[in-house]
C-alpha cells in the first residue's frame, strides 16, 4: 500500500451509508494492525456489526484523501458526547489523521469521553497526549468480551 504523505490534504466530512462497506474494511485493517490482542473470531463477529449497526448509530465523520483517489483514511463516530469509535487506515498511522478526527469530535461535536482497550497502549497514549485522563476501568468490553476498557475523559 502507498504510504500517506505527512501534511497531505485531508477532507473531513460527514459519513453516509454508501461509505459503510469501505469504512468497515478500513475498520478491519486498522484493528488487524493495532489490536493484536483481538481474537480472529471476534474480528469476524464485530465486522458486520460495525458495517450494519454501529456506523449508523453515531454521528459519523470521515477523513478522505483530498487528492488522488479520495479514499477513506479514517473515521470517527460520536454519540451523546462520547467518541464511540475512531479508526485510521494503517497506511495513514502517525500522519495526523486521528488527531484531525479527534479535534473535530471535540470541537464540533462536543465529545468529552472515550473508552479505549487497555491492551492498545498506542491508542491509550494517543488520548493521554491530547488531554484525556483515565477515570475508570472495566474488566470486559461492552459486549462482555475479555478486552478491558479504560474509561477516559477530557481534562
Amino acid at each position: 500500500m502507498e504510504r500517506i504523505r505527512h501534511g497531505m490534504p485531508v477532507i473531513i466530512v460527514p459519513g453516509h451509508p454508501e461509505d459503510y462497506p469501505a469504512l468497515a474494511a478500513l475498520w478491519e485493517a486498522s484493528v488487524r494492525a493495532s489490536h493484536h490482542f483481538v481474537a480472529e473470531a471476534d474480528i469476524h463477529f464485530f465486522k458486520p456489526l460495525v458495517r450494519d449497526v454501529y456506523l449508523g448509530a453515531v454521528t459519523l465523520t470521515c477523513a478522505f484523501d483530498g487528492v488522488g483517489d479520495g479514499r477513506a483514511l479514517g473515521f470517527s463516530g460520536v454519540a451523546e458526547g462520547k467518541i464511540e469509535m475512531l479508526f485510521v487506515a494503517p497506511e495513514a498511522f502517525g500522519r495526523g489523521i486521528g488527531t484531525k478526527l479527534l479535534r473535530h469530535a471535540v470541537e464540533t461535536l462536543g465529545a468529552r469521553e472515550v473508552d479505549v482497550n487497555e491492551q492498545n497502549a498506542r491508542t491509550v497514549a494517543f488520548y493521554l497526549r491530547r488531554g484525556f485522563v483515565v477515570v475508570g476501568r472495566s474488566e470486559l468490553d461492552g459486549t462482555g468480551r475479555p478486552y478491558p476498557l479504560l474509561h477516559m475523559r477530557l481534562a
